[in-house]
């Protein structure tokens, strides 16, 4: 009759451990309201999903932002959603190169802060600059 209740308490501990181990939290970082410094839009927002590591922009350029780029490029459209992989490094949140090996950009961001940057890197040599500067910022974890 011991044994049993042994057994019983030991499974009952086991599966409490295993089921924290597979309790997660996600974050999520929405940017919302950002003014870009060099272009302007009607919408301009980031979300930051640190979880999936995956950055959606959604935005809408004003009517003299959008006449700009679709001079150049026809492919431009006035409203539109871009995905992309993101990583943790070093207590920044990058997105992926773009353009790499010799030449290659990327946003950069901290966390709950409003602040965009774009890191430039030719040759080896790195460049950071402020890109945008959101009015809002929201954290949100969620326990799943």
């Amino acid at each position: 009759m011991k044994i049993d209740k042994l057994k019983i308490n030991f499974f009952l501990v086991l599966f409490f451990f295993l089921s924290l181990s597979t309790l997660g939290y996600s974050e999520t970082m929405i940017l919302s309201g950002c003014k870009n410094l060099k272009d302007s839009f009607l919408k301009n927002e980031y979300i930051l999903d640190l979880k999936n590591s995956l950055m959606t922009r959604n935005y809408i350029y004003d009517n003299k932002t959008y006449k700009k780029y679709r001079i150049t490029d026809l492919s431009v459209k006035k409203e539109n959603t871009i995905e992309k992989f993101i990583y943790e490094e070093e207590g920044l949140i990058l997105t992926d190169k773009v353009g790499y090996p010799q030449f290659f950009t990327q946003l950069v961001f901290k966390k709950n802060s409003p602040i965009i940057e774009i890191k430039t890197v030719i040759n080896n040599e790195e460049g950071i600059m402020k890109m945008s500067t959101c009015k809002k910022v929201e954290v949100f974890e969620k326990e799943s």
